[in-house]
């Protein structure tokens, strides 16, 4: 064979092995899919979508006090979603905080992709302090079976700001923002928590109004998650104006209980852990799109309330390490346009509590 022929049947071979080797993985990944191919999120036929939010399960700590079994976290998620049948789960913050962190993500999500139902991540204060930084954990996440979540815009503050659309049919009906509020104070005088920065208020902002000039001047209508409350939180307890008085009660860390002021379902047993108010809430109420907010971070909180129109909510804490609190929270949106949505709490064994059509149900009556 000469050189020519020779070199030419190589060629040939290596084109031949390339596209085979192509089409192999090609057959491999249309088998597991991404935010980018298959999944999209779309109101069911009846015109409802059903999200649960897992929240602070705190996988991968052994506490020295309390038991927290990691296993009873996988199958309360897996009871979650056998009963409820979510359309999307939403994990917000300080899911996997010890141990082998990439192996404890593929644990907590086996619920999710063996029942194939797509997932969203944002992160909390805790998720990166086990030696795996931020976008190492999104860069992890973001092509799993199943998963729309995003590592979102590398030009502003934090990992995983991003917007996903519910669909009506083809046509986007719902937004669903999901925001990195970021960990802790980076100014020495200000002690606790991080906030929401300057940046990532003007990208929230951009892409809102993007939204809604693309829906002729109106507003979709739109939730948000992430995991540090914001100061409006604490605000709506203490200073919404309301002249009667709950009966929940505050534990204080002295131990004594105090009444505080504002209708609120579900429980308030410790301080919001938020930072410094930079404006985030402010900002929703400009853009009119945001009619509620869900968090993590404070364990003993579960409640949700209205301040300004806007609900402020807490998840169900989703790890064993404080056993009586062990749930979820899910919420029901429909494709009606009305600035409503249903909203209860889940408890591992399948109890229902707090079952509330939101506003209706926080609103005082005179």
């Amino acid at each position: 064979m000469k050189r020519r022929e020779f070199l030419t049947t190589v060629m040939a071979i290596s084109i031949v092995a390339a596209a085979f080797f192509n089409l192999l993985l090609h057959a491999e990944t249309t088998l597991v899919p991404t935010k980018n191919d298959t999944v999209k999120l779309r109101f069911k036929e009846d015109g409802t979508f059903k999200i649960a939010q897992i929240t602070d399960p705190h996988f991968g700590i052994l506490y020295p006090t309390v038991p927290n079994n990691d296993k009873d976290s996988i199958k309360l998620i897996a009871e979650i979603i056998e009963i409820e049948n979510p359309q999307l789960v939403v994990y917000t913050g300080d899911i996997i905080v010890g141990g082998d962190i990439y192996k404890g993500w593929d644990d907590i999500l086996r619920p999710c992709i063996e029942s194939k139902t797509p997932w969203a991540v944002v992160l909390g204060n805790h998720d990166d302090e086990a030696g795996v930084n931020r976008k190492q954990i999104i860069d992890y996440l973001k092509n799993k079976p199943y998963s729309v979540t995003e590592p979102g815009p590398e030009n502003i503050t934090g990992v995983g700001n991003y917007v996903l659309e519910i669909l009506n049919g083809e046509k986007v009906a719902f937004l669903l923002y999901c925001l990195d509020s970021n960990a802790y104070s980076p100014i020495k005088e200000v002690n606790g928590f991080d906030w929401f920065r300057p940046d990532q208020i003007a990208w929230y902002k951009s892409q809102s109004h993007e939204y809604t000039k693309q829906n002729n001047g109106q507003p979709f209508p739109a939730l948000a998650f992430f995991h540090i409350p914001l100061c409006e939180y604490a605000e709506m307890i203490h200073f919404n104006g309301s002249e009667h008085w709950s009966h929940k009660t505050l534990l204080l860390c002295d131990g004594k209980m105090v009444p505080f002021k504002g209708k609120i379902i579900g429980d308030r047993k410790e301080y919001e852990g938020t930072g410094v108010n930079s404006g985030m809430f402010l900002a929703m109420l400009e853009c009119r799109d945001v009619m509620g907010t869900f968090v993590g971070h404070d364990h003993r909180n579960d409640y949700i309330g209205l301040r300004h129109g806007i609900a402020l909510g807490y998840g169900r804490c989703s790890g064993t390490y404080i056993p009586e609190l062990h749930g979820a929270r899910l919420i029901e949106i429909s494709n009606s346009g009305e600035r409503s949505f249903k909203t209860w709490i889940r408890l591992y064994g399948g109890e229902k509590i707090h079952d509330i059509q939101v506003p209706q149900h926080l609103i005082e009556k005179k």
